[in-house]
């Protein structure tokens, strides 16, 4: 096991099996792109251990609150790192977080998009530390998401070569 999977472990949490995808519904891009060194992942929301749409669906500051929002996307980032998982293989191959864009389905008038991603950045640099896990980071609201996700978050990690993904090669 991992480093990472340890540490998930540890703190009880699971990553989902890859989205279970409404009805009709057909996905024409990939969910992670890897290019050189760099692993791009598009979009994500939040999944159930299931992989089902975790639920609550909406908008924060509508149907969801500021702590809930929270609370997806964390789940969002258990999505990205179970997508990660399945292209890289070793999640202990991820050398930095690079980029990280987050979305918001958010009510007019909510402005606490930032508060609501952190739930995101908090656990990335929870299982990976602050020198690997440290992202640049974009959190803004929108008026619409994918089947009513209340989170999304897309971006960019930077990977080591397989054979230095070792956890002793990992800082």
């Amino acid at each position: 096991m991992s480093r990472i999977e340890d540490k998930l472990h540890a703190l009880g949490l699971v990553l989902p099996p890859a989205m279970q995808l409404p009805p009709g519904v057909d996905l024409r891009f990939q969910l992670v792109r890897i290019i050189g060194h760099r692993a791009l992942f598009s979009g994500h929301g939040p999944q159930n251990p299931d992989g089902s749409f975790a639920l609550p669906l909406g908008k924060v500051g509508r149907e969801l609150t500021p702590e809930q929002g929270y609370s997806a996307a964390r789940l969002t980032a258990l999505s990205i790192l179970g997508s990660l998982q399945r292209s890289i293989g070793n999640l202990d191959r991820i050398a930095a977080w690079s980029r990280v864009f987050g979305m918001v389905n958010s009510a007019p008038g909510f402005n606490q998009q930032p508060s609501v991603i952190n739930g995101f950045s908090e656990l990335i640099l929870e299982l990976f530390g602050p020198q690997i896990g440290a992202h640049c980071r974009s959190a803004v609201g929108l008026a619409e998401l994918p089947f009513n996700i209340p989170v999304e978050i897309e971006g960019e990690v930077e990977l080591i070569d397989d054979d230095r993904a070792a956890p002793s090669a990992v800082r």
